[in-house]
């Protein structure tokens, strides 16, 4: 086997080599001999089955296998020579030549390494802002939905008729064809007009009702409804409006500041703090979000240069070329599909942005690294736990979904970059000054 190696630049390595092709005729008897030890094939003793009729079966197999070990040998080699770490190696190698002669087959591959970033004076790259300043106009504003959240619903005293905004206190029955429905009434229900919580024209109906009147409306359900029984439907219902509710005159004062805190000891005072404390870190997060984050970002990208492994690069290509393909048109998607140029300008049109969130990637694990900063896999779980929870869905089957899917890197990576941002930034002690 010969076998050399060319380096491309600090992260890419051409390994050219020429495999015999009785080097791997060798093989494939060897592992025709290893196969035939563990078969069990009718007419023969267990275990000895002959080479030639194991190779009659599984020949094609066998010389992919026999060719994958070659090339394998063939890395570990090279690898050898150059003083390549297995650790330093990035992704699987990419084919550039795979030529089958009748003596010899000729293969050049492309190995990608980790960069090597020198992180000296990445402080630099970190912009200056000034602290978001919030005013007691914000802070009484603030304090003043919260009033208005936590006020209690109270009877209605006036004399007026049922209106958006209002909440509902009656008893319903629903009739299909003439007959009361499983799960179609309720007694001192309560309902705030205009929630949309019921099916359309359900609640429109009710309004201009007073207390004590009785009223049947008819509505249709949805076509797509969950109940087949009742999907499109028309169907009538009985109401009794018993009560209207609206919500108390909110009360701002230190009963409010307990409230909210759930501390006894709390005043108005130390809510206004509290609130402001609040408001700094909601101004702090979209600062961030929309304006330091991307601009230490972008710097740290024009700070450093060096090369990067190929393959990474390739794969980000067609994730960003598969993300822009799905927001195109039906007919464009058309033109692309099977036309290998259009593929390719597709390609093209991402390849620099690619190249920005790869150097990119590999910037903020250099740095993160510098600075000490890491997630754990656990931090990972119970963050995409958390997320499942806020957004009603099963946190079990979220965390097999990212993990089959092998999305845990990608998050993992996503909160390294946003802990290590907030540490160069100082945001956490930027929200207590």
């Amino acid at each position: 086997m010969e076998v050399s190696n060319e380096k491309i630049n600090e992260a890419n390595v051409l390994v050219k080599g020429k495999i015999p092709a009785d080097e791997i005729e060798k093989k494939v008897d060897r592992l025709a001999k290893e196969a035939g030890k563990q078969m069990n094939i009718a007419g023969f003793r267990k275990g000895k089955v002959p080479a030639n009729i194991v190779k009659k079966m599984h020949g094609e197999q066998l010389r992919q296998d026999a060719e994958g070990e070659a090339v394998r040998e063939m890395l570990a080699k090279v690898y050898e020579e150059a003083g390549i770490k297995a650790e330093d190696v990035l992704g699987d190698p990419l084919f550039k030549k795979y030529e089958k002669g009748e003596e010899v087959i000729e293969a050049e591959i492309q190995v990608c390494l980790r960069p090597r970033i020198d992180t000296e004076g990445y402080e630099k790259a970190v912009p200056a802002y000034e602290l978001p300043e919030v005013s007691d106009e914000e802070v009484e504003e603030r304090i003043k939905t919260l009033a208005e959240q936590s006020a209690p619903l109270v009877s209605l005293e006036e004399d007026r008729p049922l209106q958006e905004g209002d909440t509902a206190v009656f008893d319903f029955t629903g009739y299909l064809d003439g007959e009361p429905f499983e799960g179609g009434s309720a007694q001192d229900f309560e309902l705030k007009i205009g929630s949309g919580q019921f099916i359309p024209g359900f609640e429109e109906q009710m309004i201009g009702m007073k207390k004590g009147e009785e009223k049947r409306i008819k509505v249709t359900f949805p076509e797509d409804y969950q109940a087949a029984n009742l999907a499109g439907k028309e169907t009538e219902f009985d109401i009794k409006l018993k009560d209207i509710k609206v919500q108390a005159e909110p009360k701002i004062d230190d009963e409010l500041a307990k409230a909210v805190t759930k501390k006894e000891d709390a005043t108005l005072e130390t809510l206004k703090e509290q609130v402001k404390e609040q408001l700094v870190t909601e101004k702090l997060s979209k600062l961030y979000n929309e304006e330091l984050k991307p601009k230490l970002l972008e710097a740290l990208v024009e700070a450093f240069d060096f090369d990067l492994p190929e393959n990474i690069v390739e794969q980000e290509i067609d994730n960003l070329a598969n993300q822009k393909a799905q927001a195109l048109s039906k007919e464009e998607l058309e033109k692309i599909q099977g036309n290998a140029e259009e593929i390719e300008k597709l390609r093209e049109s991402v390849r620099e942005d690619a190249v920005k969130s790869v150097k990119a990637t590999f910037i903020v694990d250099a740095v993160a690294k510098a600075e000490g900063v890491d997630v754990s896999d656990q931090e990972v779980s119970q963050a995409l736990y958390y997320e499942a929870l806020m957004s009603g869905q099963d946190p079990e089957a979220l965390l097999k979904y990212y993990q089959k899917n092998n999305l845990f890197p990608a998050v993992k990576m996503g909160m390294i970059e946003d802990k290590l941002f907030t540490k160069l930034l100082d945001l956490d002690n930027a929200g207590k000054k």
